[in-house]
């Protein structure tokens, strides 16, 4: 697997295309959980080309499904807590490893920041839901990182959440985006990651500042 702090990655240029960020709460075609809402609403927050494929991915799940979008920009300080959170975590677990190991473990728990898609716009992490939003078994809670239950491939789970992981892969990748397979839930599109899976030349978002100095005390949970 290619982590998001494999060199090849940071190295992919990014040519920014200047597209907005779109507040999915004015998107009725989309459903958003309110579990990481933010005063601000800036975990409502994506690039218009990846909303899009959102709604094309809404179309391509069963009548009966619908995404749950659970977070999409996330603050560079926040990012930054969490990435880092990540890697005090793997140098208590191995203390005499080289920094670059260090660095490679943690990500696959946390997005290293100066490559997170999230912080670009370009990242959502979501579930799938009944039209009732009765949020359905995928295997772990969304950004639970505490077993590799949450590796999108991972056997341990049972056929029920196989199934429904299969039914969101499908429908994502079917709108062109792609997915970190360590977080089942996290998948991107136009960002390094995007770039670097799909042999593209260069990645189209990079990182937004929206002036928000949000509390990275919040960051308990890793999220890739």
């Amino acid at each position: 697997m290619v982590w998001l702090s494999d060199p090849a990655v940071a190295a992919i240029p990014v040519r920014e295309l200047g597209e907005p960020l779109v507040d999915l709460r004015t998107v009725a075609a989309l459903r958003l959980d309110d579990r990481l809402a933010d005063a601000e609403g800036l975990y409502a927050q994506l690039r218009i080309g990846v909303v899009d494929r959102l709604v094309i991915a809404q179309t391509l799940l069963p009548s009966e499904l619908r995404l749950l979008i659970v977070e999409g920009y996330r603050p560079q300080a926040l990012q930054i807590a969490s990435f880092e959170s990540a890697v005090a975590e793997s140098y208590a677990r191995s203390p005499q490893a080289a920094e670059h190991v260090l660095r490679r473990t943690a990500s696959m728990r946390s997005s290293p920041p100066e490559v997170a898609p999230h912080v670009a716009g370009a990242a959502v992490d979501l579930s799938l839901c009944t039209v009732d939003e009765i949020e359905l078994d995928l295997g772990t809670a969304v950004h639970d990182t505490t077993t590799k239950r949450s590796h999108t491939e991972d056997l341990a789970i049972d056929a029920t959440a196989r199934h429904h992981r299969a039914v969101l892969a499908q429908a994502l990748r079917g709108a062109g985006l792609v997915n970190y397979p360590s977080a089942w839930w996290h998948w991107s599109y136009g960002d390094r990651y995007w770039a670097y899976l799909t042999g593209s030349l260069q990645a189209v978002y990079g990182p937004v500042d929206l002036g928000s100095e949000e509390d990275a005390a919040v960051a308990g949970s890793h999220r890739a």
